[in-house]
């Protein structure tokens, strides 16, 4: 190996060397004329090499840890063996397939910090979360290109996240929507839209398990496109209704459903308001999904997301007759796993019922995550009879 050039020093001011990834800006020294994005070498008080990573002044993560090894350059050939590494992953798994959708590189679980890269059919959609990864980013969609020859690749980046991060992602041309297939179902995948990459893969297991276990009147809260309603439908959900705030993403759970040769209805409504409706009424569901979007990024507004959360399950668990099958998810990646069971807790105690717990599960195996980024374990889904 040859030796790795030398790049600008930031000092750690912190007396070790964290575990995690990401380290703040605040525990930090450095040349503030250093642009985003700039590979810096990170050191001790006595100049000791301790980490090379990406750096930003600009952001409340300054560094993003890439290699504690010191012999390790980061260019093309290290964003092609990380990359390739990742794919490797996949393909033991048995995740990667050709009509199916899966998550190639899932960032710091992937020991590639700021980027994700989903993969639907023959399209590979890219997601830059950090000015550094945007900086190599020719690298990065050669390496992909390498393996996926014939595929067609998507960038973006949020807007936010360019603006934290100081960097300007142009948008590209929205590509064609393509057609994935998922558990012997159908389902249509349009990226540059306002949900993420275009799909939500790491549902993939949850949508198989709710399908298995599915019955009678089954009611979708936040349906985005159809993915549990259709698996409940095929289940032979008797009565299956898909509820979603936005009118596109309906109009996909339709375009689904007709795909599929399946019976759903797909209505556009607050999730409070319906469900109140719907109690009011006298209506009551045998399975019901409740999965919104994330409530917040915000840690001083995590409570408040965890009262939101304690609100909608109790009116979930309301609607559900005795016995009845509820999974309710979330993917705030503030709220870890007992304080969102301590939220269902809580919701059940409010109304009056108790919750058997059946399965706890997160994303996938293509969304591995690192002991030291608990955080990279976003995704919280349990499954549990309402009695």
């Amino acid at each position: 190996m040859d030796p790795a050039p030398a790049y600008p020093r930031v000092r750690l001011l912190a007396p070790r060397l964290p575990q995690h990834p990401a380290i703040f800006r605040r525990a930090l020294q450095a040349d503030a004329r250093l642009a985003p994005g700039s590979v810096v070498d990170l050191v001790d008080d006595t100049g000791r090499f301790l980490a090379r990573g990406f750096w930003n002044g600009h952001a409340r993560i300054g560094l993003r840890v890439l290699t504690r090894d010191a012999r390790e350059s980061i260019d093309g050939d290290w964003i092609g063996a990380r990359i390739a590494a990742a794919l490797a992953l996949r393909t033991r798994l048995g995740l990667d397939q050709g009509q199916g959708a899966a998550r190639l590189i899932h960032a710091e679980g992937d020991a590639l910090p700021g980027l994700v890269v989903d993969r639907y059919a023959d399209l590979l959609v890219i997601e830059y979360f950090a000015a550094g990864m945007w900086k190599l980013r020719e690298g990065i969609e050669g390496a992909l290109r390498t393996h996926y020859p014939e595929a067609t690749l998507y960038h973006f980046a949020e807007t936010h996240v360019q603006k934290q991060e100081s960097f300007d992602c142009r948008p590209a041309p929205i590509p064609a929507p393509r057609w994935i297939r998922e558990h012997d179902l159908e389902f249509q995948v349009q990226p540059g839209t306002r949900h993420k990459t275009g799909f939500f893969v790491d549902q993939r297991d949850h949508r198989a398990r709710l399908g298995a276990w599915a019955s009678g009147r089954m009611l979708d809260v936040c349906c985005n496109s159809g993915g549990f309603a259709l698996n409940a439908a095929r289940a032979g959900c008797g009565e299956v209704t898909g509820i979603d705030l936005d009118p596109d993403v309906l109009d996909l759970a339709r375009t689904n459903a007709t795909r599929n040769t399946l019976r759903a209805e797909f209505l556009a409504a607050d999730l409070f308001a319906y469900l109140e409706q719907a109690l009011a009424a006298g209506r009551r569901w045998d399975t019901l999904v409740l999965d919104p979007a994330k409530l917040t990024r915000d840690a001083a507004k995590l409570a408040q997301a965890l009262r939101t959360y304690v609100a909608m399950n109790a009116l979930a668990m309301r609607a559900l007759t005795p016995g009845g099958l509820l999974l309710s998810c979330s993917c705030t990646g503030l709220v870890d796993e007992p304080a969102f069971l301590e939220a269902l807790r809580r919701a059940a105690a409010l109304v009056g019922r108790e919750l058997q717990i059946l399965h706890v599960g997160g994303a996938g195996a293509d969304h591995p995550w690192r002991v030291a980024a608990p955080e990279g374990r976003y995704l919280k889904a349990v499954f549990a009879r309402v009695m």
